[in-house]
């Protein structure tokens, strides 16, 4: 029966969702038409908000692209690949290769969602090396599947967002967040932490029950990599020296140790997108050992950017559509965010809002794009009703997580990785998506009757 319904899930996925781009064009018509039909905004007022916020996320759209790049350098630096290829020697049956690669993506995304999606795919690629008759689609999915987890983690942007504080914080909160909330109460606390030991525990053993009979099972070997290429020492310019030795790679990485070492004693343990970038890049090219071969990683990983790049500017266009007010100060968000969270009470909001916010992310699939449409709203809703505002910020971020498992966007570098399409993946992120969702909606219950 599972199986059955998987099935089903993977054949209507392959036959109706298109091409990643597309159905980000197809949100903009939908959010456009939305803003006509429920705001009564004329169309030249919805393509001036459009136009108006196309590039407004352009800083951290920059962000997330140096996420995704850096921990793709990281993920192939020779060290990690040696132990990637020791890894994929544990698992000797389609079974144990699934759970294998699922543990492995919630461990990584929770330490960096870039790292955890590069990672992910590329030890799901080495797995698929190696065992027999495991399917290549579900191994890919598997690896997706961790960045369920990616907002309870290290480089969470609405956790971490919150933890700077700052006016900016403020203004946008209407004053809800006046200080700094630290990750004590958000990633490290005792719900969160057990919302992520939950999905540690179950996608594995969701993803491995899905996999397909031997009729079914696609298997894919993919390609080696192509290997590094050798220069003859004796045939060396100073240039060629410079970049193939390891001085200026250690001597780059010991200012970042440097650096880090007193921004933690100095700062606590305080983890901002910045910092965690800063760390990714210095570890990068400390592993990587010469320059040469650290930009080699970092032009391949900016490859898989491109979807970042493109996509970015529509969603933050679409950001701008759904926040547009009318005269009588009502957007397409508003009506989103407060039409649930209105019926709220104390107990029922974080789920209602966790909800709200699973919806918006299909227009907004964005971290910080989504904090922006609705920390306005829903802070100041969940203050009115006495929920804390840790509690409030992490509805939103486990929202935003939850309904990626089937807003394809964030799968891109992933499958740039695996070579397939998000329709051989998303049927079964489908049912990721319902697991994913109970263990998360359950956690954000738990977290706002602690807090």
């Amino acid at each position: 029966m599972f199986k059955r319904f998987t099935n089903s899930c993977v054949k209507l996925v392959q036959k109706y969702l298109p091409d990643p781009f597309i159905f980000c064009v197809v949100l903009t018509l939908v959010v456009f038409i939305l803003g006509i039909l429920l705001t009564r905004q004329t169309p030249l007022a919805m393509i001036v908000y459009w136009g108006k916020g196309f590039w407004s996320l352009l800083g951290f759209s920059m962000q997330m692209a140096l996420v995704l790049v850096l921990g793709h350098a990281m993920a192939n630096a020779p060290a990690f690949k040696r132990l990637l290829s020791r890894l994929a020697d544990i698992p000797k049956t389609p079974g144990q290769a699934i759970v294998t690669v699922s543990i492995v993506a919630v461990i990584a995304c929770w330490i960096n969602w870039g790292f955890g999606l590069v990672i992910g795919a590329i030890f799901a690629r080495e797995i698929a090396r190696k065992v027999k008759n495991v399917d290549y689609r579900l191994l890919i999915a598997s690896a997706y599947s961790g960045f369920l987890i990616w907002h309870q983690g290290f480089s969470g942007s609405i956790p971490l967002t919150i933890s700077e504080g700052g006016e900016a914080v403020a203004t946008l909160t209407q004053g809800v967040i006046s200080s700094p909330i630290p990750t004590s109460m958000t990633i490290f606390h005792p719900a969160v932490l057990l919302t992520s030991l939950g999905l540690l525990i179950c996608l594995p053993l969701v993803n491995r029950a899905m996999h397909p009979d031997e009729e079914h099972t696609v298997s894919f070997v993919p390609p080696a990599d192509a290997a590094a290429v050798q220069l003859d020492k004796a045939s060396m310019t100073p240039a060629d020296k410079m970049e193939n030795g390891p001085l200026f790679s250690m001597l780059t990485a010991t200012l970042g140790l440097v650096y880090i070492v007193y921004h933690f004693a100095t700062n606590g343990f305080s983890l901002t997108l910045d910092v965690v970038n800063f760390i990714f890049l210095i570890v990068g090219i400390f592993l990587h050992k010469t320059p040469r071969s650290y930009l080699n990683a970092i032009a391949d990983g900016a490859k898989g950017a491109g979807g970042i790049l493109l996509q970015f500017p529509f969603y933050a266009g679409i950001a701008a559509m759904m926040i547009g007010k009318n005269a009588a100060g009502i957007s397409v968000a508003g009506i989103f965010s407060t039409g649930l969270v209105s019926i709220a009470t104390k107990a029922t909001f974080p789920f209602l809002s966790f909800i709200s916010a699973g919806i918006v992310n299909f227009f907004v699939p964005s971290g910080g794009g989504q904090w922006a449409v609705q920390a306005p709203i829903i802070l100041p809703a969940a203050q009115n009703l006495g929920v804390h505002p840790a509690v409030a910020s992490m509805t939103i971020a486990f929202g935003d997580a939850w309904t990626n498992m089937i807003q394809p966007f964030w799968a891109l570098p992933a499958l740039g990785i695996a070579g397939l399409g998000a329709k051989d993946i998303m049927g079964y992120c489908i049912i990721d998506l319902i697991v994913g969702g109970i263990i998360m909606a359950i956690g954000i219950t738990i977290f706002g009757f602690m807090l």
